[in-house]
This record gives structure tokens, C-alpha cells and sequence, in this order.
């Protein structure tokens, strides 16, 4: 989860290496650190905890050079201190890492054997010893690399500095994301396009065994067999700006505000509304034909994949089967030929769901993926491919890109119950005037912003709070717990509301907010009844609902919600506005860090 930059470059690096980690700081912020070459010396600083920090370090002491690496850490190995920190320097090789080396220990213990001492805790120092070794025994830096990486077992992203060669960079990469950058006499490598944006488009992206020799006038990639092979350069389309509040006081906020725009951007790929058609990209495989899906993911994907399940199943009825990526192959599941495996992820490099994905394949599924970076390993190695349109997402919690996952997987139910026979034309062009009306409901809800953030102050004393929903509410309710417990380390839980009577309502006291989202429908009287068991045991409800919901079941809530009232379908899109905006206001009112909440990290590139 950590971020990389490095530039072999025409000028002095340093502000341009910390300019790059302050568009990958979403990435890690326990530490960071910078290191360069500079009259046959490196030159380094770090510091622990973020990137301001590092800042105040180099404005007394800004190391010098044309070429360096870059760090921003989320610690694994070792806790997250400045001796942890990276660009870790041993001997003539300075190291930066992203990823796990698991066989770090046995490694380790051979290093030590030998007579070699280490200053950090980390996995990663292991790297820098082995390649040390290489470089002090004879070997060129390349052959040193070449040496050191099949010796690795685990996942990385990695780069290399070496002190007798102020003209190369050396990166490799395997289960974790590395961009290569083209620059006019210069050149770079990053975890992420958005890092390089400031100084070129023009990226290819390594593949996996992938390592490349970069120097300012030329780029050499070499595969896992040390063959020089060619990667397609392609324009990233990231720039300079995308990294910008606007107005906002935070990203979450902005990118929160942004819902309406790019959930409509996102149904522009997947809907004619003059056709009154749903469709996705095409493919090579017939969709009519897949009779059961399995769906893997983690964290706020995995409750939309959940959202994905009741719509497959309603409209495709198609039986589907839901698992966190985490757990997907230590479990061993009975995956048969001809199934669908439907994975989703923001980021596409998330190590858990890439994992997931390469055993289905094994196993003969069929690969679609939901993915928000159309350049990332899952888009690449995807049989369907189904792109959001989110643009980057740098607040840790994921806001606009889940409402943008849903719009797609909505659309591919539709499609899905059209090539299997059932729905008909009519019913998918409902569907289609649906999937239009979401974004003028998304501004609709945002239209409360004002109201919810009064109402914060009920939550944010809470020790525990509880949210209830049906049907496709429920995992809305689990997405909300995620949330506050995400930014206000508030503990939270969700629940399905007909489960509270076999357990959970224990917790209910006067103390305990319950949120329930309940909006009026076929579930609604079911749900108000769960919320009156909660009422008669003294718990203080929060209703979210639409005006006739909450006309009917408000009286008695210490707060109320107004959604507007919309088709079920696209009920679970409208009804992410109040859970994020809620937790939102409460992490403001308490004063936690929004957008980049302690121990967590955007991307998620180790299991």
C-alpha cells in the first residue's frame, strides 16, 4: 500500500520527488522518505508520520542530485518510525518497496549468517542487503537485480538507486502496480500514473515479472526471464489538477459532491436512453449462458457486489454466490467450468481480489471485472471488462466510486436478464429510465448536506451505533457502519432489521443510535416493525426515508432523513449519499483525520 517515485532527471529532484508523494499520499502516510545521488554520495531524509513532516526536514536539509526515489509507507513489517522508513540505504544501494516479502525471515537469517547487521524491522532491508551483495562482489547493477528477484517470494513493487551510477534507476514489480514514465530527457517510475502526471502522459505499464533499467535518455524493460521485451506506451490521461479540494474542506467532501456527475459519465457507457437499451462492452463469451456467478471483493466493493447479488438474482435469476477476497481460495470453493467469476475494486491492483481472480481463471471461470482504473492488473487480465468513470478517488473512503460500481452492476443485471431470457423489452427500457433519473436523485439527496451535518452531534458522542436495512438496504447498512467506523472510529455495525430480535438487539440501550434506512416500498412495513422492537427497548432511531416513509414511521425518531422517492432499483445509489454524508459530518464534528484515517490506506496491495 505504499507509493513510489522515481526520476532520473536534467535538474535537482528532491521537490519534485516530495511534489510526486503528495499525489500518492492516499497511498500510505505512516512515514516517508526521500534519497538522492549526488556527487558520488546519497543523500537522504526521513521522517515518520506525513508527509508535512518530511517538509519540515527538507526545508532544513533538501538533499541534492538529478536523480533519486521516493517513498510514502504503510507499515507492515516494523512499526512506523523514521527507522523504518524508506528509502532504507545499504551500502552502495538505496531501496524503496512496496509489497511483502514473505520469505523475508529466511533471508534475513541467512544475511546475518554472513555477517551483515540491519538497522530496520522491515522486510524490505532485505532486498537492499541481497542486492548489496550482488553490486560489492563484482556484479553490475543489472545483473544484481536480475540476480536478487527470483529469490523473492511474495508481492512487490520496488526501485533501486546505486551511488556509483548517477544515471540509472532500476524497478521491478510482482502482485503490485509500477508505471513507467517518458519524459524528454528524462524519465520516471511510479506506483501510479496521477504521481507523473506533473511532467508526462506518456506511461507504459509493467507487467507481472516485469523489471526495467530506466535512464535519462532511454528505458529498457526486461520479463520475469530477463528478455528485453517492449510494453505499449500509452497516454495516462491523469493530470496535474486532479489532486485538487476545489472548495471543499476535504476529498471526501468534494469527491462526495461529485456523485451526480460522474455516476452520469459512468451510465453514458452503459445505456442508450433513445434506444432504451442497456449495454456493456463487448466480449467473447455468451453471457445467456453462465448459470451461476460468483462474486468476489473486500471492503465497501464487496457490499456492492452484495447489492449485485439481489439484482442478479431478481431480474437475471441467476443463483449467485458472494465472497470476501480474502478468504476466496483458502476456502477451495467448487467453482464449475463455464461460471462467471465477477470481481470488483477501485483501484484494480487490490492483492486480495488480484489473488482471487487468478485462481477462478484457473479453474475455468469466466473473468468480468468492475474496475475504476481501466489500465490496472484486473482490467488487463478481465475477459469482460467494465470500467467505471469515477476519475481518481484519493479520499481513503471510498465514496463516488461505490455509487459508480453500482450503476454498472445495475446495468449489468439488466443485460444479463435480457441475454437470458428474462426481461423484455419493455421492462428494459423502465429499466433504462430508471438508471437516468439516478443522477438528478443523487443531487436531490446532496441537497440535504446541511441537515445531516446538524444532526451529527446525536452520533458523534456514541460509543456504538447500530444501522438496520432490508433487502438490498442491508448491505447499505453495512456500507454506513463502514464508514463511520472508517472516519470517526466510531464502532459501528450492520445488520439485516429482521436479524436484530436474534441477537443483536441485546446492545439496544438509550445510549445506542440506530440508523435505519427504510425507504417506503414492499419491505417498508417489515422494516418499521424491527425499528418499533428497537423504540420499545429505548433505542434512538434516525430514519432515513422518503417523505412518505417518514411520514408514516418518523413520529418517535430523535432525527429523520429525506431521500427522494425512487425506483428500488436505484434506491441503494441515492441512499450512499445520507450513510456518507453522516459519517462525514460526525468525523468533522470529532476531528478526525477525513481523508486519511489512522491505519488505513487507499489502495490495498498486500494480503
Amino acid at each position: 500500500m505504499c507509493g513510489i517515485v522515481a526520476i532520473v532527471g536534467r535538474d535537482a529532484v528532491a521537490q519534485r520527488l516530495f511534489d510526486g508523494l503528495k499525489r500518492l499520499e492516499y497511498r500510505g502516510y505512516d512515514s516517508a522518505g526521500i534519497c538522492t545521488v549526488h556527487d558520488g554520495q546519497f543523500e537522504r531524509q526521513r521522517a515518520e508520520g506525513k508527509l508535512d513532516n518530511l517538509a519540515a526536514k527538507l526545508r532544513e536539509d533538501r538533499p541534492e542530485g538529478t536523480i533519486g526515489i521516493a517513498h510514502t509507507r504503510w507499515a507492515t513489517h516494523g512499526a512506523p518510525t523514521e527507522g523504518n522508513a524508506h528509502p532504507h540505504i545499504v551500502g552502495p544501494v538505496a531501496l524503496v518497496h512496496n509489497g511483502i516479502i514473505e520469505n523475508f525471515k529466511p533471508l534475513r537469517d541467512e544475511l546475518i549468517e554472513q555477517g551483515r547487521q540491519f538497522q530496520s524491522e522491515t522486510d524490505s532491508e532485505v532486498v537492499a542487503h541481497l542486492v548489496a551483495c550482488e553490486v560489492e562482489g563484482g556484479s553490475s547493477p543489472e545483473e544484481a537485480v536480475a540476480t536478487v528477484l527470483p529469490r523473492l517470494h511474495g508481492a512487490f513493487a520496488m526501485s533501486f538507486l546505486f551511488r556509483d551510477h548517477p544515471d540509472l534507476v532500476i524497478g521491478a514489480r510482482m502482485g503490485a502496480p509500477l508505471t513507467v514514465g517518458y519524459g524528454q530527457g528524462e524519465n520516471y517510475l511510479g506506483s501510479d500514473a496521477i504521481a507523473l502526471a506533473p511532467w508526462t502522459r506518456h506511461i507504459a505499464y509493467l507487467d507481472e515479472g516485469d523489471w526495467v533499467v530506466a535512464r535519462r535518455d532511454g528505458v529498457q524493460i526486461f520479463d520475469r526471464s530477463n528478455q528485453p521485451v517492449t510494453r505499449e506506451i500509452v497516454d495516462s490521461g491523469a493530470t496535474a489538477e486532479v489532486i485538487s479540494k476545489g472548495n471543499h474542506a476535504h476529498f471526501m467532501r468534494k469527491e462526495i459532491f461529485e456523485q451526480p456527475i460522474v455516476v452520469a459519465q459512468t451510465l453514458q457507457s452503459y445505456v442508450r436512453p433513445f434506444e432504451g437499451e442497456v449495454a456493456i462492452p463487448a466480449f467473447d463469451f455468451d453471457l445467456g449462458s453462465v448459470d451461476r456467478v460468483t462474486i468476489v471483493a473486500c471492503g465497501t466493493s464487496f457490499y456492492a457486489g452484495m447489492v449485485a447479488k439481489y439484482w442478479f438474482e431478481r431480474f437475471a435469476r441467476v443463483p449467485v454466490d458472494l465472497d470476501v477476497a480474502s478468504e476466496f481460495r483458502y476456502r477451495d470453493p467448487v467453482l464449475e467450468p463455464g461460471g462467471l467469476a465477477l470481481f470488483i475494486s477501485q483501484s484494480g491492483e487490490t492483492a486480495d481480489t488480484l489473488a482471487a481472480l487468478r485462481h477462478a481463471r484457473e479453474q475455468g471461470q469466466k473473468i468480468a471485472v468492475v474496475v475504476n482504473v481501466p489500465t490496472s492488473s484486473m482490467a488487463r487480465e478481465a475477459d469482460l471488462l467494465l470500467p467505471t468513470r469515477a476519475g481518481p478517488e484519493i479520499g481513503v473512503a471510498s465514496t463516488k466510486a461505490f455509487t459508480c460500481q453500482l450503476a454498472v452492476l445495475a446495468a449489468l443485471a439488466a443485460n444479463f436478464a435480457r441475454s437470458r431470457g428474462r426481461m423484455t423489452r419493455e421492462e428494459e427500457r423502465e429499466i433504462v429510465a430508471h438508471l437516468q433519473e439516478a443522477p438528478e436523485a443523487l443531487t436531490r439527496a446532496l441537497n440535504h448536506d446541511e441537515d445531516i451535518g446538524a444532526m451529527a452531534h446525536l452520533v458523534a458522542p456514541a460509543r456504538d451505533v447500530l444501522y438496520l436495512g432490508r433487502g438490498p438496504d442491508y448491505p447499505m447498512a453495512l456500507e454506513g457502519a463502514l464508514k463511520l467506523k472508517e472516519i470517526s472510529y466510531i464502532h459501528a455495525e450492520g445488520y439485516a432489521a429482521g436479524e436484530m430480535k436474534h441477537g443483536p438487539i441485546a446492545l439496544i440501550d438509550d445510549q445506542v443510535p440506530v440508523i435505519v434506512l427504510a425507504p417506503s416500498g414492499p419491505l417498508f412495513e417489515k422494516t418499521v416493525s424491527n425499528m418499533q422492537e428497537v423504540r420499545a427497548r429505548g433505542g434512538r432511531i434516525i430514519l432515513i426515508s422518503d417523505a412518505e416513509g417518514i411520514a408514516a414511521a418518523g413520529d418517535g425518531c430523535i432525527a429523520t432523513i429525506e431521500m427522494p422517492k425512487v425506483h428500488p432499483l436505484i434506491a441503494p445509489l441515492v441512499y450512499a449519499v445520507p450513510v456518507q454524508l453522516l459519517a462525514y459530518h460526525v468525523a468533522v464534528l470529532k476531528g478526525t483525520d477525513v481523508d486519511q484515517p489512522r491505519n488505513l490506506a487507499k489502495s490495498v496491495t498486500v494480503e
